[in-house]
């Protein structure tokens, strides 16, 4: 006789609530184990900067707060001045991400909705930017900026990269799916372009918006190798490119540097939850059409 698998005498109803009561605990198990793969390293993180270079690199490592946060703290201040290099990481991301954003905004508006001559083979042209490498361009730039005297500025940070070409393509993404009777009904109200595009288009496109602002805040906010190379003076660095000098030949204050790093890390969380409502329904805007 035939062994009865087990569930196989069950009504078919007690069968699929078996099954999905064991789909739910190894998709919560899975969940679970992805959360503490992410969440570790940001707790360790936070511990190391409590400790000195020699606890940290201890065995076993430390796994609870120490005592040392307040000299990783003054080394920091003394070596990189790192409440001015704060001040200028933020001052540096808010600008660009405004300017940015204004820029990607209007661009995609324009790919969108209007149609001229050549639009096709430019927004190619442009997405052709998603897969060039950013060093390509790094001597080129640089030549520029020393051509312009822009050298140790703001502006150098920032201009370049303005008309970033992801950015573009998400709003143009965004704003395809907004329907042209919208726009056809307020040009016959008297609308004006411009207004138009403050009163009807901006409206909806909310979450493309928060979701373009936190990509361009933390674009800006980690970037390295462009500040690095453009800013030489020490008072004038951002938070990568400070963390990045207190690395030294011989000693390394590992201390300071983690606990630099969890500070740098504070703003980008404070950002994406902030705008984390808007987040996902707005890279997923224009995703689907209908």
């Amino acid at each position: 006789m035939k062994q009865l698998s087990s569930g196989a005498g069950l009504p078919s109803g007690a069968r699929a609530r078996r099954r999905s009561a064991g789909n739910s605990i190894l998709l919560t198990s899975g969940l679970a184990i992805a959360l503490a793969a992410v969440l570790i390293p940001f707790y360790w993180l936070i511990i190391a900067s409590t400790h000195s270079s020699d606890e940290i690199f201890g065995s076993p490592p430390p796994l609870l707060p120490g005592d040392h946060l307040s000299e990783n703290l003054s080394s920091l201040q003394e070596t990189a001045s790192f409440g001015q290099v704060v001040l200028n990481s933020l001052l540096i991301a808010v600008i660009y991400t405004v300017c940015a954003g204004v820029v990607c905004t209007l661009a995609g508006y324009a790919f969108a909705k209007y149609r001229f001559k050549g639009s096709s083979w430019m927004f190619g042209l442009l997405m052709l930017g998603l897969v060039i490498p950013s060093q390509v361009t790094l001597v080129p730039l640089f030549k520029m900026m020393a051509e312009w005297d822009w050298l140790n500025t703001y502006q150098a940070v920032i201009m370049p990269n303005l008309a970033l070409p992801f950015g573009i393509f998400l709003m143009r993404q965004s704003m395809a799916a907004l329907p042209d009777e919208l726009l056809d009904s307020g040009r016959m109200d008297g609308c004006g372009e411009f207004r138009l595009f403050l009163r009807v288009v901006l409206p909806p496109m909310k979450p493309s918006l928060a979701a373009l602002a936190i990509f361009l805040f933390l674009f800006q906010w980690n970037d390295f190798i462009w500040p690095l190379i453009v800013l030489r003076d020490n008072a004038s660095y951002t938070i990568p490119v400070a963390l990045s000098s207190l690395q030294g030949v011989i000693d390394t204050d590992y201390g300071a540097i983690l606990t630099g790093t969890a500070i740098a890390a504070i703003p980008m969380a404070l950002v994406f939850l902030a705008l984390q409502r808007h987040f996902v329904s707005g890279l997923l805007a224009g995703a689907v059409k209908e």
